[in-house]
């Protein structure tokens, strides 16, 4: 008869070799659960490295590998002549065992909880996934235009900083931080602010920003005016808050502020979102008389502007607009932004201006939601600022984007001439491209796919009145983007023809 071990093993042990983890991997971390669990007691005498590796069906070499891995970790010890025995360590003191389940049901973890939670369709993940060669996204840069050895180099760099440790270990907030003083002095340079470090918040992302701001700013019930279209992102986290969102028509100068007088000014606006250079997913820029409306507007009424810059590095002709909480002296606007699109994604970073009571209850937020923070990444992006790096490589990149976002015009023009019209944007990392006539973009998007282009329903905007796409080009260069071009086309012929 085999003994308990040898049983506890069969029953106990599988290997899946379709997996990146090694096999001794595998095998040593359930053998460890079962010690852990209590079905291999201390004391139990493991069987030899010929009969495990007979017992599991693997080479013998692998059961050594398992019996060292576990030894290493303090599991076993390896007696020589006398057989590998189970120990358990010092600091391990609680058994868990499952006195109902089977022993090798104990390993799958439950899907459903044994408790009610609350689930929110309104954060439900709009995430799409597909094996496209080509794929199409909203307007994201191109990671393969970032010199990867000279960030290694400048992350090194930064963690080798001698101060870097005692900014761990400090705790005083007196005094802003070095990357704080840095930031301000670039937004004041670039986008015409005059903000010190008080009117600052520094996040992961400007998705980020935007929830902190909506738990600061929104109550439930608030009334939250954006676009007619908008970003989906954005609508999302004011649903979470427990906004009344209403939409706003968008037209050849924006958001239309005659609409806001006519329609809204009789109710209790809590803010209005809009967009600084370029409106999402339009492109449309708000117009400099319109704009001088808005603020008005929201002086004499009393409600937040929140005015997201999503893509003020990607200027291509003339300069962006300065944004309108440059010029606001009321403290009606909070300004979001990002930091860093000519780098890794990692590396980028959001960022809040507002007044400097607006900021003290967002950074409250945000302790509670990244206590830490990335203060290597601090150090990295002050350096870049203070030495020219990030302007450097953003005016190199706005060159090869500008070229794509021509090629890409003039692709439209030769394919798509008959079947579209676009407007080409000053600047961003994608184009409106409005169909003529009335097609499915859904039945699009799968004939698409079909031809191994990826369109995500997210870029997708069909009512009654549009039929349109936010094509991203960022991310392709002028050889894909022929491909994808001519794929689409073919995809366009064949719905038409059907």
């Amino acid at each position: 008869m085999n003994s308990p071990v040898f049983d506890v093993l069969v029953k106990l042990i599988t290997i899946d070799k379709s997996m990146v983890q090694p096999v001794y991997v595998q095998v040593a971390q359930q053998i460890t659960n079962a010690i852990q669990r209590g079905y291999l007691e201390k004391g139990s005498k493991l069987p030899g490295t010929r009969a495990l590796s007979e017992l599991l069906n693997v080479h013998r070499n692998t059961a050594v590998a398992i019996y060292d891995e576990l030894s290493s970790q303090g599991w076993v010890d390896i007696m020589p002549n006398k057989g590998t025995f189970v120990v358990v360590p010092e600091d391990f003191k609680v058994k868990i065992k499952a006195t109902i389940q089977h022993i090798n049901q104990v390993y799958e973890y439950p899907k459903t909880p044994g408790f009610p939670f609350q689930q929110s369709f309104n954060l439900a993940s709009t995430k799409e996934e597909s094996t496209a060669k080509y794929s199409i996204n909203d307007g994201k840069p191109d990671l393969r235009l970032h010199p990867v050895h000279q960030f290694s180099k400048w992350y090194s760099a930064a963690m080798k900083r001698k101060p870097l440790i005692n900014k761990w270990n400090n705790t005083s907030a007196l005094i802003p931080s070095v990357f704080s003083t840095q930031l301000c002095n670039y937004l004041n340079a670039t986008r015409g602010f005059h903000i010190k470090p008080t009117h600052l918040l520094n996040t992961r992302s400007t998705e980020m920003s935007l929830y902190i701001v909506s738990q600061v700013l929104i109550n439930p019930g608030d009334l939250v005016l954006v676009g007619q279209l908008s970003n989906y992102v954005a609508n999302m986290i004011f649903q979470q808050a427990g906004a009344k969102i209403k939409t706003v028509p968008v037209d050849d100068e924006g958001l239309d502020i005659g609409y806001i007088k006519k329609h809204f000014i009789q109710d209790r606006i809590r803010c209005i979102y809009v967009c600084s250079n370029r409106d999402y997913p339009t492109t449309t820029t708000l117009s400099t008389k319109r704009r001088l409306q808005l603020l008005e507007l929201a002086k004499t009424h009393g409600f937040a502007i929140i005015e997201d810059d999503f893509d003020h590095d990607f200027q291509f002709e003339g300069s962006s607009m300065l944004p309108m909480a440059s010029a606001d002296a009321n403290g009606n606007i909070i300004y979001l932004g990002k930091l860093g699109q000519s780098l890794f994604p990692s590396f980028h970073t959001g960022f809040v201006v507002a007044p400097e009571q607006v900021i003290s209850e967002a950074n409250n937020y945000l302790q509670l939601l990244d206590t830490q923070g990335d203060l290597i990444q601090e150090q990295m992006l002050s350096e870049l600022i203070s030495e020219g790096e990030i302007y450097r490589l953003k005016k190199k990149n706005i060159v090869t984007y500008k070229q794509r976002r021509d090629a890409l015009c003039g692709l439209l023009k030769e394919y798509f001439n008959h079947a579209l019209d676009w407007q080409i944007p000053s600047g961003g990392l994608a184009i409106w491209l409005r169909f003529k006539n009335h097609i499915s973009l859904l039945k699009l998007a799968e004939e698409a796919e079909k031809l191994d282009v990826f369109l995500p329903k997210t870029i997708l905007y069909q009512d009654k009145n549009t039929c349109s796409i936010r094509f991203g080009y960022g991310h392709l260069n002028e050889e894909e983007l022929k491909i994808v071009i001519k794929k689409l086309q073919q995809a366009y012929l064949q719905l038409v023809a059907t």
